[in-house]
């Protein structure tokens, strides 16, 4: 395979995997807007998809009883109860026939899914990674995914956060230390067949 300008060689070893880019997560105050990223994603999505490789959509969703929500002590806690089933619901502009499709009940997507079997059994070894929101969903998934060795790129135009300072934190100190901080033009430059 070619070495691309950019270093980010990738080719069919790699999987896109967009965090929490639902109905819910998408009406937040984002430091980037929302409509921005969902854009972005779609484009990622859809060029992923003409290279024939995996597009995963992570969102979070928990039982309508809320007996699977997140329990812990702490000073600032998530939902007291399960947000309606919309709140889950994956725009119809990003979804495509042939997407894996996972569900997460905490902020990392390899906590409790079936995340790292689909792409090991994809032969996926790196991942590009974006969504909502950079520090929490898009961090904690980073993070695991790196603890597994999958090779980590992460498009900043494709990712936002609830908080600015918290943005700035990932990108600037956590995500150059377990992978590379890229464009979504430059992943998609980068694609190869």
């Amino acid at each position: 395979m070619p070495v691309d300008p950019n270093g980010l060689a990738l080719g069919e070893d790699t999987a896109l995997v967009l965090i929490d880019l639902q109905t819910g997560i998408l009406a937040l105050p984002t430091t980037r807007p929302s409509s921005e990223v969902l854009e972005r994603g779609v484009a990622l999505a859809e060029a992923f998809r003409a290279h024939r490789l995996p597009v995963v959509l992570v969102k979070v969703a928990w039982s309508p009883d809320g007996g699977d929500l997140p329990t812990a002590n702490v000073d600032r806690p998530g939902p007291a109860a399960a947000p309606p089933a919309a709140f889950s619901e994956i725009p119809a502009e990003l979804a495509a026939l042939g997407d894996v499709v996972v569900t997460k009940r905490h902020w990392g997507a390899f906590t409790g899914t079936e995340l790292d079997l689909q792409l090991r059994r994809r032969g996926i070894h790196r991942i590009v990674l974006a969504g909502i929101s950079s520090s929490v969903g898009v961090e904690s998934t980073a993070r695991t995914a790196w603890e597994l060795s999958y090779d980590l790129v992460f498009p900043e135009d494709a990712t936002a956060d609830t908080d600015a300072d918290s943005h700035a934190h990932t990108f600037g100190k956590i995500f150059p230390r377990i992978g590379k901080v890229s464009t979504t033009d430059e992943v998609i430059a980068a694609l190869h067949p």
